[in-house]
């Protein structure tokens, strides 16, 4: 694709609008606040995720797009293969994720049962290990401001990719970084409310909520309200159209879950980093055998009630 694009761009193009019969209805995968997703099969059968620009005012998203997206290279943040910016036309060119996003698998009892606890686990861990790079590995420190179900997408192995980075913004580290509110309602920082400037513990916090909806099997909404001065064992927080993990499996959620709720402490300087929170993948402690982990309380800091 990149030599297609790099040395016969109109012939791209015109097979883009072929593959996707002028972006019909037929072909569109799914539609945002900014754009619709096409899916296009080329004449020689490979298959992309097209992203066409509503309108010429969202040029601003599709710019930003195109700065965090091009200097990335990142097996869990989707690749951008190429893009159109013509004057009637804007739209971007993206691997194509066979089982669209995690907020649709999670939607359907069918898919959702698909998603058992060690895929799960995997998805967790994917998404924390795109979220370290962008803020700790990347060219420059990179926050994506839109961390939800829907704009995580998955592959036919069920191996999970970030993607949308319409909204993402590159921090200057002599700046402060301040900008217009911009995110998901239900996955927004607490201190996005009082504050404009952005920094990754905004994405830390989406993460938590994230993780809590992946493993509850549908968004946490009131849960932190109810969950105070409560204790709430790990059992009852588990999406209940799955049979409940074995012992070891039950560990490593309890763990995931408690990482979790740290990252969606109200005082963003409480959350840990995405570097902190992805050695949780990697310990390879042995389970407390004495330890019943589906009747462990999942336990909210004292700070927060």
């Amino acid at each position: 694709m990149f030599g297609i694009w790099n040395f016969n761009g109109e012939d791209v193009y015109k097979q883009i609008i072929g593959a996707t019969k002028s972006f019909s209805d037929d072909h569109c995968i799914g539609t945002g606040g900014s754009g619709s997703v096409y899916r296009a099969q080329l004449p020689t059968g490979e298959i992309f995720a097209v992203k066409k620009i509503h309108t010429v005012e969202d040029d601003e998203l599709f710019n930003r797009e195109i700065e965090a997206l091009i200097p990335i290279r990142h097996r869990n943040i989707v690749k951008l293969f190429g893009y159109c910016s013509a004057a009637h036309e804007r739209f971007l060119v993206y691997e194509y994720m066979d089982r669209g996003s995690l907020e649709k698998s999670l939607k359907s009892k069918e898919t959702a049962i698909e998603l058992d606890w060690t895929r799960r686990l995997n998805i967790a861990k994917d998404v924390a290990n795109a979220l370290s790079y962008m803020h700790h590995d990347c060219f420059a420190p990179t926050v994506h401001r839109d961390i939800t179900s829907s704009n995580i997408l998955l592959n036919l192995e069920f191996s999970a990719c970030v993607s949308d980075f319409g909204l993402a913004k590159i921090l200057n580290v002599d700046a402060s970084n301040c900008t217009r509110l911009a995110g998901t309602n239900g996955y927004l920082a607490p201190e996005l409310a009082y504050s404009s400037r952005v920094t990754e513990k905004c994405d830390v916090y989406s993460f938590g909520v994230l993780m809590l909806e992946l493993f509850m099997g549908h968004h946490p909404g009131g849960f932190l309200s109810s969950m105070a001065n409560k204790n709430t064992p790990l059992e009852d927080l588990l999406d209940i159209r799955l049979p409940l993990p074995e012992a070891e499996t039950a560990s490593k959620i309890f763990e995931v879950i408690t990482v979790a709720i740290r990252c969606i402490e109200p005082d963003p300087s409480h959350r840990p980093t995405m570097q902190q929170v992805i050695k949780v993948f990697s310990i390879t402690e042995r389970p407390d055998d004495h330890l019943d982990y589906l009747q462990t309380d999942i336990v909210i800091p004292a700070t927060w009630l």
